[in-house]
């Protein structure tokens, strides 16, 4: 039963081998699952007979047994069904993904073990609206908000709130020439009003621009609240969204204490989720205010590790997959 199921792909970053090194101290065996190799490379087989459940996992290397686990940590799931393109007829193509992926998903929803981060999980915390709408509920800041495809709606909150910023509700880029180009957070004014037009064919989310005296990153490992700040108005490029001079500033980030009735209402928004981790956006303004900007469910957290003493994100993470940790239990017919 010691053994831990790592979701990933193959050309994930080198926070997996820190979270390893971890569990490997404490004597659970890994097995990663690179679901860019599923299923031209990797076999998946649930059976049940004779009263039992069996779930198998065919490497190139091994064979698995899955059924038995003790714990899943659910990373990331990058292209799955890679190269399945070039191997069938084109009309079968959209229908042998759809089976694909429904049934990794199937089998990641039903392990009957403690999963940090599951499918439904990531879909649910898509929903920026919601997130807004509980982070409001539990008491905490939020910018005036206004989510929608109309170019009138949107002049108008503009016009009521004078700089606002524009951004997509998902990890959206547009690609040219096999280039990604993603679109960041931008400042929207009233000269602008007349761009508004092509709104009508996809919605975006605006939001009053709150002036920053500096910008969190919080990210939260079952009850371990690790908290960085930066002062993202140094950099021109970074004043409206700091990725935009992500690598410049990637070692600025400084760690900080919350206020612990902001840590409080961190961890119950973590609670409402009934999830384990979350990597959490929020703005300090000069009044010392602080605003919930969101939520993700699996935030990247590997350079801020490199910023705690023994990479102590890793370490907490390796804790709860290993039952070291208070965790919110997720398992199926808890």
């Amino acid at each position: 039963m010691n053994k831990i199921l790592i979701i990933t792909h193959t050309g994930d970053n080198f926070s997996i081998e820190k979270v390893t090194e971890y569990i490997d101290k404490n004597g659970f065996e890994i097995i990663r699952f690179n679901v860019d190799l599923y299923p031209l490379h990797n076999k998946l087989s649930t059976t049940f007979e004779d009263g039992e459940w069996i779930t198998v996992l065919e490497t190139e290397d091994k064979k698995h047994r899955l059924d038995d686990i003790s714990a899943v940590w659910y990373r990331r799931a990058y292209n799955i069904g890679k190269g399945v393109k070039d191997e069938m007829d084109a009309k079968f193509f959209g229908a042998a993904m759809g089976e694909i992926r429904n049934t990794l998903f199937g089998f990641l929803e039903s392990v009957d073990a403690y999963s940090l981060g599951k499918p439904s999980i990531y879909r649910r915390l898509d929903s920026k609206e919601e997130q807004l709408k509980i982070a409001d509920k539990l008491g905490l800041k939020i910018p005036a908000t206004a989510v929608t495809n109309s170019p009138d709606e949107a002049r108008r909150f503009i016009i009521k709130h004078g700089d606002v910023v524009a951004k997509m509700q998902t990890g959206f880029a547009i690609y040219e020439d096999g280039v990604e180009n993603v679109v960041f957070t931008n400042v929207v004014n009233e000269d602008k009003l007349e761009e508004l037009d092509t709104l009508l064919y996809c919605p975006m989310q605006f939001q009053k621009k709150i002036e920053k005296k500096k910008e969190l990153r919080i990210t939260v490992v079952g009850r371990d609240v690790y908290a960085f700040e930066i002062d993202s108005q140094q950099s021109e490029a970074a004043k409206t969204d700091w990725r935009k001079d992500g690598i410049n500033l990637i070692d600025k980030w400084i760690p900080t204490e919350l206020p612990q009735d902001i840590e409080a209402k961190i961890l119950e928004l973590l609670d409402v989720y009934h999830v384990d981790y979350g990597a959490i956006d929020m703005i300090v303004s000069p009044e010392d205010e602080y605003y919930f900007i969101e939520i993700n469910a699996a935030g990247e957290f590997f350079w801020l590790d490199n910023l705690t003493e023994d990479n102590r994100i890793s370490k907490s993470i390796a804790d709860l997959l290993c039952d070291k940790a208070p965790r919110r239990n997720n398992m199926v017919l808890v």
